[in-house]
């Protein structure tokens, strides 16, 4: 990427399992977070700053310069890790459902967001979630017409 491009794209992500199956255990959770962030970590010009979740779906927060393409990374880290995961496993444990949710949010929310994703266990056992944050489909209600890129891969 030139140095003469200014940027600050930081991106919260969730995507869920395959028909919101229990899969990501306290057993298997870390494994896949583990491949997730090495596949981001991988992928140039993506940052990786935090992953977290529940047993049924994943919260990510990177930052990505401009020529990182949103749907081509999420295509990547998704069939990659689940690849990971199932060949790691000798099984097809874990298969993710079609489409993510991705908002974009400013560096000095950076904080917020990661506290949100460490905490997830604790938002959806008391109801307590961020609806921006949780979106996964284009279908779902929004009541504060925020912007937000919601697409199925």
């Amino acid at each position: 990427m030139s140095s003469h491009v200014y940027h600050e794209i930081y991106l919260h992500f969730n995507w869920h399992v395959k028909d919101d199956q229990t899969v990501l255990t306290a057993e298997l959770a870390p494994t896949v977070h583990r491949f997730i962030s090495d596949r981001c970590k991988q992928t140039k010009g993506v940052y990786f700053h935090g992953i977290g979740g529940t047993e049924t779906h994943i919260h990510l927060a990177v930052n990505i310069e401009p020529h990182v393409t949103i749907s081509e990374l999420v295509k990547g880290v998704k069939g990659g890790s689940s690849h990971d995961t199932n060949q790691h496993e000798s099984s097809q444990i874990l298969q993710w459902q079609r489409g993510y949710g991705v908002v974009s949010f400013g560096r000095k929310n950076l904080p917020f967001v990661l506290r949100y994703i460490a905490s997830q266990k604790d938002h959806d056992a008391h109801g307590k979630t961020e609806d921006r944050l949780e979106r996964c489909d284009e279908d779902e209600e929004d009541d504060e017409n925020s912007p937000s890129e919601n697409v199925k891969t």
